[in-house]
């Protein structure tokens, strides 16, 4: 194969530019020639002519040469130029040869090469997405997590950062949070993408509700616990919009699209209340609270009746927990017949674990 066909294989397989891939072969070749000729100063060029790549090779011009691969003799230094004179340098054809060990070298610098090429243009495409939701396509399902194709490129949605109501099914199509964009791929990918984070809820949020995404309402507080329940605090800045309605949606709406992409991850929308107390309450919902107390700046007692303990606390403590995070503040149950009378909570709450109820 000439190399010109060579050239517009990769031209059409990997789609660069000619002029950087015919530069490219030549690197690689003159780090096969310079491997093999390490005392040399040597250059490549490519010869359109000959559609070859011409290894040229720095001479200095002598009365009489002694080294014929470092030395040229004024008498044939003519016949290249009749200006050359001894202490000249000139750049000539090199005659050596190199053998396979060298040509697997020039291969690896021309694979490596052109990988750094198209990890740089990865980069440079994907690195304004950086906290945006991209589309794509699940390509194969792995033990650490799921490899996506996104257009041509390779994006990889680890386990720890998936939802535990994910499933892997191949050539199912899939969005997610774009976490991050490595300089180099780290395996097949160079993408790393996101699930479970409160972002990528975010996000959501802001693909279905046109008020959030105009910033006419605002979020101003998300809690979540994947796969189970997310809690969220809405703002209007604009007193005819109702912003929980406005998330919500005609019959659910605008929700349900958020709903469905999560698994069915249950979500509370709460609009910001007047006060500290009001949001605390409003964060422990379905539970109804009586009384709150605020206690600095890092603690809230609540005070509520016993029948609504359980609602409070949530299946293995995740409403409390949600509601905790979600507000600041930690928070302590009172029973309200036992003045002063704290409730157990679980000593241990696990928020990774799918706990539908």
């Amino acid at each position: 194969m000439k190399l010109s066909e060579v050239i517009e294989e990769l031209e059409k397989e990997k789609g660069l530019d000619r002029a950087v891939l015919s530069s490219i072969i030549c690197e690689g070749m003159l780090a096969a020639y310079t491997k093999k000729y390490p005392s040399l100063k040597l250059n490549a060029t490519y010869d359109k002519k000959s559609d070859d790549i011409a290894i040229l090779v720095q001479k200095t011009v002598v009365s009489k040469a002694q080294d014929d691969n470092q030395e040229i003799s004024v008498r044939k230094a003519h016949f290249v130029d009749k200006k050359l004179k001894e202490g000249d340098e000139v750049w000539l054809p090199f005659e050596g040869k190199i053998g396979r060990i060298e040509v697997l070298r020039a291969r690896q610098v021309i694979a490596n090469k052109i990988r750094e090429i198209e990890s740089q243009a990865v980069f440079d495409e994907f690195k304004e997405k950086v906290g945006s939701i991209v589309y794509g396509i699940v390509h194969k399902c792995e033990r650490k997590g799921i490899l996506v194709k996104i257009q041509d490129v390779f994006a990889f949605l680890p386990k720890i950062f998936m939802s535990p109501a994910d499933k892997c099914v191949v050539g199912y199509p899939i969005r997610a949070l774009l976490k991050e964009v490595l300089t180099q791929p780290r395996n097949e990918s160079q993408l790393v993408l996101d699930r479970s984070s409160s972002d990528f809820l975010l996000r959501l949020f802001e693909l279905e509700v046109p008020e959030i995404f105009e910033k006419l309402v605002e979020i101003r507080s998300v809690a979540r616990a994947p796969g189970y329940k997310s809690k969220i605090v809405v703002f209007s800045h604009d007193k005819n919009i109702d912003p929980v309605g406005a998330c919500v949606g005609v019959g659910g709406a605008r929700i349900k699209p958020i709903l469905k992409e999560l698994g069915g991850e249950r979500i509370d929308v709460i609009a910001q209340g007047d006060s500290r107390e009001d949001g605390v309450k409003d964060a422990l919902k379905p539970a109804e609270i009586r009384r709150v107390e605020i206690i600095g700046n890092k603690a809230a007692n609540v005070w509520l009746d016993e029948d609504q303990r359980s609602l409070a606390i949530g299946k293995k403590g995740q409403n409390i927990s949600l509601a905790s995070e979600l507000t600041g503040f930690s928070i302590n149950l009172v029973d309200e017949k036992k003045e002063g009378g704290k409730i157990d909570l679980p000593s241990e709450v696990d928020l990774t674990e799918d706990q539908g109820e």
